[in-house]
């Protein structure tokens, strides 16, 4: 028992550090960088309140469970906003290998389930992944819209790209939620970025 609640302790300890990554979007009332913890708690809250929108079948309380693991790896790795320009192939092998060490503190079988569940938010290829996938892309925009375009003009992103880039998962994993806002991005576009 010692060694596990040890193993436990470490990875908690470990997982602090997640306070101190500061990403490239701003809170809402833009005074601000938000860290990645802030953004973890955030999103959950979205899946949270949001779970009546998700597609049939979603396990609202596993989608969470995801949201609370999935941007653990950027203790390691960063945050490497969407708008960027990231070499996809060194970002993966970087949180792959920050999924490794993080989750290797925990005990065993904490570590292979925990890993599960963020290995499948990675692929999307469930229900719950792909619902989870759009609640996070669902967050940024939230934020921009309120903010005044934040990491947008700081990227000077395109609604070409936000269609893509946010579109594209908020329609697979949660349609209703892409319909409400893709008006708002529109109407937001051709107000500032023209």
């Amino acid at each position: 028992m010692t060694d596990r609640l040890a193993a436990q302790i470490a990875f908690l300890n470990e997982a602090d550090r997640l306070k101190s990554v500061l990403r490239a979007s701003r809170l809402h009332d833009n005074s601000r960088f938000e860290n990645s913890a802030e953004h973890s708690w955030h999103v959950m809250l979205h899946a949270f309140v949001l779970a009546e929108h998700a597609p049939d079948g979603v396990n609202a309380g596993r989608v969470m469970r995801m949201l609370l693991l999935h941007d653990l790896v950027e203790i390691d790795a960063g945050d490497n906003p969407i708008h960027g320009d990231v070499d996809a192939a060194a970002q993966d092998a970087a949180e792959q290998a920050a999924a490794d060490r993080l989750f290797g503190l925990l005990p065993p079988d904490q570590a292979a389930e925990y890993r599960a569940l963020w290995d499948e938010f990675e692929a999307a290829e469930t229900p719950d992944a792909q619902f989870g996938k759009a609640i996070d892309r669902l967050t940024t925009p939230l934020a921009n819209l309120e903010n005044g375009g934040g990491s947008w003009t700081d990227y000077n992103v395109t609604l070409a790209q936000i269609d893509q880039r946010v579109g594209t998962p908020l329609e697979r994993g949660a349609p209703v939620l892409w319909a409400w806002l893709r008006p708002k991005l529109v109407t937001w576009f051709a107000r500032h970025m023209t």
